[in-house]
Order: C-alpha cells, then sequence, then structure tokens
C-alpha cells in the first residue's frame, strides 16, 4: 500500500512542509514553531512573527 503524505503552506516561512501544528487557522511547520518559541522579545525576528501571527484570521489557501 503507498503512503500518502500531504504537505500544507506554513504561514510564517511559507514553504510547503509535512510536519507542524495549527493554531487556530494558521499553520506553523515545526522548524518555524521551535524558532518561535526560542526567540526573545527584544530580537528583530520576534517582530516578524508577530506580523505573520496576525495573520491568523485570514484563510489557508491549500494547493
Amino acid at each position: 500500500m503507498k503512503q500518502v503524505i500531504s504537505h500544507e503552506r506554513c504561514g510564517i516561512c511559507e514553504e510547503e512542509k509535512e510536519r507542524g501544528i495549527h493554531l487556530y487557522k494558521l499553520f506553523i511547520c515545526c522548524e518555524c514553531e521551535r524558532n518561535m518559541i526560542h526567540t526573545e522579545p527584544r530580537e528583530e525576528k520576534y517582530h516578524y512573527y508577530l506580523q505573520k501571527l496576525k495573520n491568523m484570521n485570514q484563510p489557508t489557501l491549500h494547493s
């Protein structure tokens, strides 16, 4: 039997990934989740993640 692997577009890095979490309507890949958890509020990347999370209420497009 052939295994089907589905991919979803990460709402943070916008890459197609196989594994991750769904936070409300936003899919977040494992790598971005890990990076977000380890980012300090004083880092510039923290503000990038905040902007991306604001898109949480936007519908995601599945290809």
